[in-house]
């Protein structure tokens, strides 16, 4: 009985192989599933009959499968475990003697049963088991290196006048280095970080809040105060040493299903020169909010400054051609520098053509009064606009963190593209040379003074996520220039003189596939940089499953999907967009340690698929899908929406082989690549809590000390870790009670002990355990 079951799985087997198998060749894809699939159907075949040639066969079948393996993605565990998972147990089963037996035979003599002999299959399993075992011990996806250690620049330039101690903004200065000068924490004793204190804001996702709301706040610390805000926008003030509350102060948003995102990258801390210590308002915290407000809030106790805008509240939907309210919304702090305060917004994607303008708005710190307004639909207009005149609806916004150099008079915009994201008829021509590009503009006038574009008429939402990075690099010929890192989604990373754009690295024009709908276009070229973490093309031998089943209908996906590389335009039939949306890098950005001119990151990938829908085949508007990472944006008013989301096989895990996400360092003044290496386990992927270290996705930011170490959340499992800067070597990690998707930062108390903080709330998207947390992490004493 069991050698007809077993013919009849393997006769399942067989058809399921040998029909997707066909239908993969027929699209020009791998024929190895039809051929083993037709040898399944023999080998039932044999074993019905029993016949013991099913076991010879069968060996060929193991055998062939391995050569195909081996020589598709050579000696990488994770690939060949689902090529050959199913074949070898099967193979195992085949060499029980409740298999053999029965295909085996009787002797004449002593009447005896004798089962079929199985020495080339055992050859066949032994020989397939002893590669998984040396793939299970070989490291081929992993980059190793070292950067270099020598101190280039003995008294770096870190941006502003912050203490050593303190993390005044968002990457710490204005210059967004998410470099810390501390070095009590280093490599040497970096295991021994316990955890000293937890807070918890009691701000909770909500049955009602839209999917995207997540908890990725970078806490600021002034004096002994940390200052913070929460996914609903409450601003909060705790104790450094301690984690208690001093103050909270909720602006009450309300929830509104039309955000597409809720949630609070951090505040803005402002110390007035003019105040007297201790009155009213000397130092304030001005808190972004989802309703879009800009709220003044005195940093001693919490209280409105009532003298800012209209009683303490900036209004940020003035001036806008169109306000359907939760469609516009600042998600990351403003910026201050010469006594303004500019800020840009979050402009829904997607959604519809008549939505809010990305203009970026500087208004003076104290008064809240409008000083110039730069919108990239009208970029030379930067007076504040005369009454009843608009800025542009749907132009290129910043929902980003913006850097700034006061010495050059210059805050550095890293901008997006004009929604809808992937439709780019009738953009003006202001819009086809700002959109996805790093624009640096004039702190005082607004004036733009150079662009750097890093897609040319973008239809994939590569808009620049990041944060740029301001740092003086030392050229190998010892000339030292004021530089600029930008990193993109694309895996791009940018260095330019930031006083010009000019490249400080060299960056060249390549081909780009065309193909658009008729309607539309796509650029010729697309720029690439010489420091680039940009993954190869996707190809059939990439794809992956949990078994060689769901891997199959992985490579079918991929050859019924649109691609001929990066830049593929959008399409009715589906296009696949690789990297994905989520980006190589996103809002996180880099940590750039400026002693050493190294930079360290997470590059993360992971496939994405968009496929444009007419609008005649739009289904009404009942329906809650609007626009987000996933589903279908509805685009009201263009002619197509368009239905995006990452490219999953039929288990609802990435049809592309993990690695998904590393950890990566590289030499600012050379351009090189120094160690990239695999990041994060499936520990929180999966139902069961498997430690297995495949690199997975993640999104959130790092933070350098001066101790040589990099902290970095972010990835998919819930922990934070930390590496040896040199090396991208894993030196301690903590547990996390939620998903760390922040950036974290460090400080010193007043007894001198340096903690390490960082916020664990989750993140909406990527499907991370929602929670309020902030913990610390110090040194015993």
């Amino acid at each position: 009985m069991s050698v007809t079951i077993t013919a009849i799985l393997f006769a399942l087997i067989g058809i399921a192989l040998a029909g997707g198998g066909a239908q993969l060749l027929m699209l020009g894809g791998s024929a190895y599933y039809l051929i083993t699939g037709i040898a399944f159907l023999v080998t039932a075949i044999l074993l019905f009959l029993r016949r013991s040639t099913a076991l010879l066969l069968y060996s060929l079948i193991i055998i062939g499968s391995l050569i195909w393996a081996i020589w598709e993605v050579g000696f990488d565990w994770w690939q060949l475990g689902p090529r050959g998972g199913v074949v070898i147990v099967l193979g195992l089963w085949l060499l029980t003697p409740w298999i053999r037996r029965p295909l085996g035979f009787t002797s004449p003599n002593t009447g005896a049963r004798y089962g079929a002999g199985a020495g080339p299959l055992a050859v066949a399993v032994v020989l397939a088991i002893a590669v998984a075992i040396f793939s299970m011990l070989t490291n081929s996806t992993d980059m190793e290196g070292r950067l270099p250690e020598d101190k280039i620049a003995a008294a770096p330039d870190l941006g502003g006048n912050v203490p050593p101690g303190e993390w005044h903004q968002y990457g710490r200065t204005p210059y967004g280095q998410r470099y810390s000068p501390l070095d009590q924490v280093n490599v040497q004793n970096v295991a021994n970080l316990k955890e000293v204190w937890r807070y918890q804001t009691g701000d909770v996702k909500l049955p009602d809040d839209v999917g995207e709301t997540t908890y990725q706040v970078t806490p600021l610390k002034v004096g002994n105060s940390l200052y913070l805000c929460t996914p609903h926008n409450w601003a909060i003030a705790i104790d450094a040493t301690t984690g208690k509350q001093q103050w909270k102060y909720d602006p009450n948003v309300g929830l509104n299903p039309d955000r597409q995102h809720q949630t609070c990258r951090g505040v803005t801390y402002y110390a007035d020169p003019a105040a007297q210590p201790g009155t009213a308002c000397a130092t304030r915290v001005y808190l972004p909010t989802s309703d879009a407000r800009l709220i003044a809030l005195d940093a001693a106790n919490g209280q409105v400054c009532t003298g800012f805008a209209d009683k303490g509240v900036l209004h940020l939907e003035q001036g806008m051609p169109y306000n359907p309210a939760g469609y516009y919304y600042s998600t990351s702090p403003p910026v201050i520098a010469a006594g303004k305060i500019i800020i840009g917004g979050a402009v829904n994607d997607n959604y519809s053509t008549q939505e809010q303008s990305g203009v970026i708005r500087a208004f003076d710190v104290k008064s809240g009064q409008l000083v110039w307004n730069w919108d990239s639909g009208n970029p030379t207009q930067t007076q504040p606009l005369p009454q009843g005149q608009t800025y542009t609806a749907n132009s290129p916004n910043s929902w980003s963190v913006f850097s700034v150099d006061e010495k050059l008079g210059l805050v550095y915009i890293p901008l997006g593209n004009q929604v809808p994201d992937q439709l780019g008829m009738n953009r003006s021509d202001s819009v086809e040379k700002y959109s996805s590009s790093i624009v640096a503009l004039d702190i005082n006038t607004g004036q733009d003074r150079w662009v750097r574009q890093t897609v040319h008429h973008d239809l994939w939402d590569m808009d620049v996520p990041a944060q740029p990075v301001l740092v003086d690099i030392t050229k190998p010929d010892g000339t030292p220039v004021p530089a600029l890192v930008g990193p993109t989604k694309q895996g791009d990373i940018y260095v330019l003189d930031r006083r010009t754009g000019e490249p400080l690295q060299p960056i060249r024009e390549i081909p780009a596939p065309g193909g658009a709908i008729p309607e539309d276009h796509s650029a010729p070229t697309q720029p690439v940089t010489a420091l680039t973490f940009r993954p190869r093309a996707l190809e059939g031998r990439d794809m992956w499953g949990v078994t060689m089943f769901d891997q199959m209908v992985c490579r079918i996906r991929l050859k019924q999907l649109k691609y001929e590389g990066q830049y593929t335009p959008p399409s009715l039939q589906g296009t696949l967009v690789y990297p994905g949306n989520f980006g190589t890098f996103n809002w996180g950005s880099v940590a750039v340690d400026p002693e050493r001119m190294v930079m360290f990151g997470m590059p993360t990938y992971l496939a994405f698929t968009s496929q444009l829908v007419p609008r005649a085949d739009v289904p009404p508007k009942g329906s809650d899908e609007k626009g987000s990472e996933q589903g279908l944006n509805r685009n009201d008013g263009a002619p197509y929406a368009v239905k995006m989301g990452p490219f999953l096989g039929p288990l609802q895990i990435p049809c592309q082989a993990p690695p998904w996400g590393y950890v990566a360092g590289a030499n600012l003044r050379t351009g090189e690549t120094a160690y990239k290496l695999k990041n994060g386990t499936v520990y929180d992927m999966t139902p069961l809590p498997l430690p297995f270290k495949l690199g997975v996705p993640g999104i959130g930011g790092p933070m350098i000390t001066k101790g040589g170490v990099a902290f970095l959340g972010a990835a998919v499992d819930n922990y934070l870790r930390a590496y040896e800067l040199t090396t991208g070597k894993q030196l301690w990690e903590a547990r996390l009670p939620a998903g760390g998707q922040a950036t974290p930062m460090t400080y010193s108390v007043e007894d001198g002990r340096q903690f390490v903080v960082m916020v664990a709330g989750g993140h909406g998207s990527v499907g991370t355990k929602a929670g309020d947390y902030v913990i610390a992490y110090a040194l015993p004493r």
